[in-house]
């Protein structure tokens, strides 16, 4: 390879056809992890309620036919959403490997009720239901990703599969079936760039993958040992009206990739970490990222070829952030981590504030496969255990904050959500539950249309005050 200390370049296919826009999204769905691009921010107009739970604003809920801690995904009149389910439930009794079980749920929107469900065979030996990573988050990981006229999903070892919108299989490939070094899992989620999907699969094959969304041909792979300790999602940097740039953060590094070569464009050397869990985030000509591992924020000027660390960066700080990602809007970044809130001017990364929200949990533990968490995206392993993944109550949290209405919607693992409101200083508006039960909600909400979509381990739950 030509640039990037610790990158490996294999393109493994040529003759891609044309780079387009997915032009079957429209603006008002929340069709991959943390919406438009991964931003966390809906476009629409329409009014979010700041009270809501049990017996208020609440339009409806739905159980799940498993667990997981995927994000919801809106297209249209439908929410889709991803589960496991037969092994790894409970750290109390995990179960036997050999039982366990993917799905792929299709929710109608107005009224909760399930469309279609499938249930995916996965792909043995799968990551031990054990430690303090795979017990953290599960097998239903990824969040998926739609362009309007099919939905795709990445279930680790068990591949990636696409379906019409009507649950139709169009297609299956694989993605890998190796593990991580410390055996996490993982937790990247694929996102679309025209008629390329691209697959994160750092823990299964060490590589980045772009598919034919067509077919499910692999068009190209390229190939990184860092990438093994990736748990964040990519975001699209237009550069201008021919250039288009797959951003992921790497250990040490951000890097900048053609998506329709896999060919390494940029990098630029950032945090001293050795994993990077949490997803970019781009901003018009900018791509701000922030780790929780040691720490660390940078924000890099979009664009550039080879080593761009001495030109790009616009500027560096120590802000740290655990596993979720941040927020940018209007000018402030937010960072929400163990249950603080801290602002930092997107301009330059001086601080605005930082405050703390009453009962959040604190972090704490080593990373699984945030990303997602999620974050999430999806979120992913962290924490100590306690309580673990079944539990409800225990370990880190790892959802990232959306914006809806010009209010912050934020929720941790115990199910407490805050409303902020965005500013000079941290104001909470409200602090809501939408259960009393012991649940895990570890996945970041999805917004679309004046309704706001929260996930948990074991329901699905539509909040609305229309």
């Amino acid at each position: 390879m030509v640039a990037g200390k610790r990158w490996k370049q294999l393109l493994m296919a040529a003759g891609l056809g044309v780079f387009v826009s997915a032009a079957d999204v429209v603006a008002s769905d929340w069709a991959r992890f943390r919406g438009p691009n991964g931003t966390g921010i809906s476009p629409d107009p329409e009014p979010l309620p700041v009270e809501f739970g049990e017996g208020r604003n609440l339009k409806w809920k739905v159980a799940l036919p498993g667990a997981g801690v995927s994000c919801p995904i809106v297209v249209g009149d439908r929410v889709f959403v991803t589960c496991y389910s037969g092994y790894g439930v409970s750290r109390q009794e995990a179960g036997e490997m050999q039982a366990l079980k993917r799905h792929m749920v299709c929710v109608n929107r107005a009224d909760g009720k399930v469309v279609w469900e499938r249930t995916i065979d996965a792909v043995f030996p799968e990551d031990e239901y054990s430690g303090m990573g795979v017990p953290e988050h599960g097998y239903a990981s990824h969040t998926p990703v739609s362009d309007g006229r099919r939905v795709y999903a990445f279930f680790g070892k068990s591949g990636v599969y696409c379906w019409d919108l009507d649950g139709k299989e169009q297609w299956k490939a694989s993605a890998g079936t190796g593990s991580d070094d410390r055996a996490w899992g993982s937790s990247s989620s694929p996102i679309l760039a025209g008629q390329v999907l691209i697959v994160p699969a750092g823990p299964e094959s060490r590589a980045v993958i772009g598919y034919d969304v067509e077919s499910g041909r692999e068009l190209w792979k390229a190939e990184g040992d860092s990438l093994g300790n990736v748990w964040g999602t990519p975001a699209l940097s237009v550069v201008d009206d021919q250039r288009t740039d797959v951003v992921l953060g790497a250990p040490y590094e951000i890097w900048g990739i053609n998506p329709a070569t896999g060919k390494l464009r940029w990098y630029c050397t950032a945090m001293e970490t050795d994993q990077f869990n949490s997803s970019v985030l781009i901003d018009g000509g900018t791509i701000y990222a922030v780790e929780g591992r040691g720490g660390g924020s940078i924000a890099i000027r979009a664009g550039g070829k080879g080593d761009v660390s001495g030109s790009n960066v616009v500027w560096s700080g120590n802000d740290s952030n655990r596993f979720s990602t941040p927020l940018l809007y209007e000018g402030r970044m937010y960072l929400i981590s163990g249950g603080l809130v801290k602002s930092v001017n997107a301009a330059d990364g001086k601080e605005i504030f930082q405050g703390r929200l009453t009962g959040g949990t604190a972090g704490g533990g080593a990373p699984g496969a945030p990303g997602a968490p999620g974050a999430p995206g999806a979120p992913g392993g962290g924490g100590r255990g306690r309580g673990g993944f079944g539990g409800g109550r225990g370990g880190s949290d790892y959802a990232s904050p959306v914006l809806g209405d010009g209010k912050i919607y934020y929720v941790n693992r115990s199910g407490d959500i805050y409303v902020l409101k965005p500013g000079d200083a941290l104001e909470v508006l409200a602090k809501n539950r939408l259960t009393s039960e012991p649940e895990d909600f570890s996945a970041t909400p999805a917004i679309s249309n004046g309704q706001i979509f929260f996930r948990s381990n074991r329901h699905l739950y539509c909040v609305s005050g229309q």
